[in-house]
């Protein structure tokens, strides 16, 4: 598969109630793809996945699914610290027509090391015919999968990339130089995405690009065609909002520049809370100095910018 580009980690939308929308879950991945977002990747760390229920989590995914509607590849999220768990969600997403492939983050809490970790994603990957993209995020899940494991799991059919988000640079280039040539590495963390892909990345996996997706898609879009002028010109334009969606426990500020932009409640499932009032005036400074609020329909709400 040539998976390459700008990947949105779509946030979850959820109503009020605490439920999941699916009506403003269609209207975001239509926005996304509309924009020039190249694929999506529903029910991860950005889309809340862990608070989700089994049946909410595969129901997220055949709505973006079907938004989606083949324009773009779909890689749904599929973690668990439990492999017998972990292989018998990702037997029920190969059953989900028209989903493109898997991404699956670490064994959460266990901390397993090496060894553990590659007989976990081996199992996963031998468990379906779909792609797969290991996703290795130490900073949640208390395990790093190293380049050395990396490329064990390289050697299996179906796993065709990682999403790095280590921010560790040296083990990325570590990663990049040795690993074959049709494995694609994505960044993991907006604000890496340019030096990850100045060193060989295949792209980025973004969490931005729920707010911005065009100007994100553009960014990386440049970046690959080699026109850094450009693409440094989008970092330096829009780097500090990239910063400052993890400010609080992300999703938390994203889903308050969706709610700022008319694209959704700002309602998180607990343990996760909305960000404080102090973030809150911060980011629609951001939010303000950008401009973003110029073509927000009126809803009566209060959108001040300081």
């Amino acid at each position: 598969m040539e998976l390459m580009g700008c990947g949105t980690a779509l946030v979850t939308p959820f109503r009020r109630d605490g439920s999941v929308d699916e009506p403003a879950l269609r209207a975001l991945v239509l926005w996304q793809v509309e924009s020039g977002i190249d694929f999506l990747v529903p029910c991860g760390t950005t889309g809340e996945a862990s608070t989700l229920t089994e049946v909410e989590w595969l129901r997220a995914i055949e709505v973006v699914v079907a938004a989606a509607g083949g324009r773009v590849p779909v890689f749904a999220g599929c973690t668990h610290n439990s492999t017998h768990e972990a292989v018998a969600r990702v037997q029920k997403l190969s059953q989900v027509h028209g989903l493109t492939g898997v991404l699956s983050a670490n064994p959460y809490y266990n901390r397993p090391g090496q060894e553990g970790q590659y007989q976990h994603f081996r199992a996963i990957a031998e468990a379906t015919e779909l792609p797969v993209l290991l996703y290795n995020i130490p900073s949640r899940t208390g395990a790093n999968l190293e380049p050395a494991t990396v490329l064990r799991l390289a050697e299996l059919k179906n796993v065709i990339g990682v999403k790095e988000s280590s921010g560790n640079i040296a083990q990325i280039t570590e990663l990049l130089t040795t690993a074959p040539r049709s494995f694609k590495v994505f960044a993991g963390d907006d604000g890496l995405a340019l030096p990850v892909m100045a060193l060989g990345g295949a792209g980025l996996v973004s969490v931005a690009s729920n707010v911005i997706p065009g100007q994100m898609a553009r960014m990386v879009g440049a970046a690959l065609e080699n026109d850094w002028v450009d693409a440094r010109r989008i970092n330096r334009q829009f780097f500090r909002l990239m910063q400052a969606h993890f400010w609080e426990a992300s999703p938390a500020p994203v889903k308050a520049v969706l709610h700022m932009l008319g694209r959704g409640e700002d309602v998180l499932r607990l343990p996760m809370v909305p960000v404080s009032d102090a973030t809150r005036r911060r980011l629609e400074r951001i939010v303000g100095e950008l401009g973003m609020l110029v073509s927000v329909p009126s809803s009566g709400e209060d959108l001040r910018m300081f």
